[in-house]
């Protein structure tokens, strides 16, 4: 397996730290580790996202959606309700989970619901007005030369 090493990147850029760290994380990951259970990600408008989950066999009690740490963090953990079933063939794992996504800044999960054994994640990005492009006005040449008379 191929390593990449990101310490040129600490040396020449500042503020970038928790890019690289969420690079190094993606590159170490096992991919085999992180299949279960199947998800999609899909944009669904401009500054708009949805992650769809498949919790087939899972209630929403038995869910959890958390945001942290520039994360979102879902999480399924079933009920031991099998005491009483004896299964001749058990192919629906129910197995506990636990699926992590860095956000991007600005991006907030808005809502979740759950349908056809999938759970949809709503996520928008939404740039704080300071941040966003504005227009700046060029003063013309007479104007400035008015301000430095009146000083």
């Amino acid at each position: 397996m191929r390593t990449y090493d990101f310490t040129p990147l600490y040396r020449s850029t500042v503020g970038f730290d928790r890019l690289a760290n969420m690079l190094d994380t993606v590159l170490t990951n096992d991919g085999s580790a992180n299949s279960y259970p199947p998800y999609n990600i899909e944009k669904t408008g401009e500054d708009a996202y949805r992650i769809s989950i498949a919790v087939a066999g899972f209630t929403e009690a038995e869910l959890n959606i958390e945001a942290r740490d520039g994360q979102l963090v879902i999480s399924g953990k079933k009920t031991d309700d099998d005491a009483e079933r004896a299964y001749l063939h058990r192919g629906i794992a129910t197995r506990a989970f636990e699926k992590r996504f860095q956000l991007a800044d600005h991006v907030r999960a808005t809502g979740a619901v759950t349908e056809n054994g999938l759970l949809h994640v709503d996520l928008v990005r939404e740039v704080p007005e300071a941040l966003k492009p504005r227009r700046i006005e060029i003063a013309t040449q007479p104007a400035l030369e008015n301000k430095s008379k009146k000083k």
